[in-house]
């Protein structure tokens, strides 16, 4: 019973978004306050300036890593919506009593790849970091960021953690991840594939199987003082609608499947 409520909250949420999404008028337009981990933030602004087109709302994105954003968020950070790279933090929101239950879903599933300029494209990822041809590499905080813990569990799963000859350099996101390993300051690091768009054709990108980690369920949860707020409800039908599961499958994410 108490599981058919949940669902049947859930729906009537996302029929009320949607009612929002395609109901709004731009002398109603209103801006949404949106905490984004750092991975998706260049999605998010294409997202965002589709929505604004056809909605007149507006976004205010703030990016950080999900474990930030969600300290931020419990300190009283004055956000609508979250949009983690992990379910763990959304779902402790809603058990905290900061966020609203039957709005969580899963809006992108995020893949980790390894990334390497000095290395052609067609070098064995896995072979190279056994060898010790990597005498530092990147990962982003595992403490923190989603796609930092992933790249933890691959290197366990590679027997390259503890001990390790690879000396790791730590980004405090993502974001910073990928900046280590383009900037020349280590020679590899672990990326999210969304950002892999901008790296060269004959660079080593090595798609990670997800036999080496779990899935990196990004999930997004509609914050209390937002809970009747139409312009965060039409955002959240507009990350649900054809238009905009598009625009993240283009971005490198996959989509789970609608049940």
């Amino acid at each position: 019973m108490a599981n058919t409520l949940h669902h049947a909250k859930r729906y009537s949420l996302i029929s009320i978004a949607l009612l929002s999404l395609f109901m709004t008028n731009k002398a109603l337009a209103d801006q949404v306050n949106v905490a984004v981990a750092s991975n998706f933030i260049t999605t998010l602004r294409q997202l965002a300036s589709s929505f604004e087109q056809q909605s007149g709302h507006t976004l205010r994105i703030s990016s950080a890593s999900t474990g930030k954003l969600y300290a931020q968020i419990v300190h009283g950070a004055p956000f609508d919506l979250f949009l983690a790279a992990d379910e763990a933090r959304p779902a402790r929101l809603v058990q905290e009593g900061k966020a609203v239950s039957g709005s969580l879903s899963t809006y992108a599933m995020g893949q980790l790849v390894f990334w390497s300029p000095k290395h052609a494209s067609d070098s064995d990822a896995v072979a190279l970091l056994k060898s010790g041809a990597f005498k530092r590499i990147a990962i982003a905080n595992p403490k923190t960021a989603p796609y930092g813990l992933a790249a933890q569990t691959v290197l366990q799963e590679l027997g390259l953690w503890q001990p390790s000859s690879i000396k790791r350099v730590r980004g405090e996101n993502i974001s910073q991840t990928f900046q280590f390993v383009a900037s020349g300051a280590v020679s590899g690091g672990f990326i999210a594939l969304s950002q892999a768009h901008t790296v060269a054709q004959d660079e080593l990108v090595w798609l990670i199987p997800t036999i080496y980690y779990a899935p990196i369920k990004q999930q997004v949860v509609l914050l209390n003082r937002a809970a009747e707020k139409s312009a965060a409800l039409s955002f959240l039908a507009f990350l649900r609608s054809d238009m905009g599961e598009k625009i993240i499958r283009e971005s490198g994410y996959a989509i789970e499947e609608k049940r």
